[in-house]
């Protein structure tokens, strides 16, 4: 039996918090990128099965700019950010706005937009992954990141072949925030193993 099939109402309202702080990290990251107010809704936060990711992130054949880094250290696994390819598109159009760069205009990402993506996803992720780490006194080193834009059941196989071995469930964090009144909405998948999963809650103060 999985562990994840043994929780309570307690373990899930934990992670809650955990997702609500780390996505809320995140979202000041990006502000202080891009020196513009952010204004976060209120992420939603699931534990969901591999199985059925795809139809929270809008079917398996929605295209999807996704950054994949890799977890090591106390805790094992990997995080995953995902946007669909407008929200990448409006996001792009406010990061890049900030620096006096105009974003394309003909759907297309050029090498620098490729660049910028990667690099905000990555800021939004560290500052996940700090907050995971400053809440459980865990060492969390992440790798270097991996961007690819692809259909949602090609990319989301990735983290499914490598680490589904060791995990079938993962930490779904729906997030949603606006710049300037232009809409952004984001996933966090957070995939932990077993292990690495017990340590966290422990950590917190919570038996499984």
């Amino acid at each position: 039996m999985s562990l994840f099939s043994n929780l309570n109402e307690m373990h899930l309202d934990v992670l809650k918090e955990i997702g609500s702080i780390g996505t809320g990290n995140a979202v000041t990251a990006v502000s202080s990128l891009i020196n513009k107010k952010v204004q976060m809704n209120v992420p939603s936060v699931e534990l969901i099965e591999f199985d059925t990711l795809a139809d929270f992130v809008g079917g398996p054949e929605i295209i999807l700019v996704g950054v994949l880094i890799g977890i090591s250290d106390d805790v094992s696994g990997m995080i995953m950010f995902l946007m669909d390819i407008d929200t990448a598109h409006n996001l792009l159009g406010s990061v890049l706005s900030s620096m006096g760069i105009e974003a394309s205009t003909d759907g297309s990402l050029s090498e620098l937009e490729l660049s910028a993506i990667e690099e905000i996803s990555n800021i939004m992720a560290g500052s996940y992954l700090g907050s995971l780490s400053g809440l459980t006194n865990l060492r969390v080193r992440q790798s270097v990141p991996m961007l690819a834009i692809d259909m949602a059941n090609a990319l989301l196989s990735v983290p499914a072949i490598e680490f589904g071995k060791m995990a079938d469930h993962v930490l779904f964090i729906n997030s949603s925030f606006s710049v300037e009144n232009v809409a952004v909405n984001g996933y966090f998948i957070l995939v932990p193993d077993e292990d690495s999963f017990a340590k966290i809650m422990r950590s917190l103060g919570v038996e499984l």
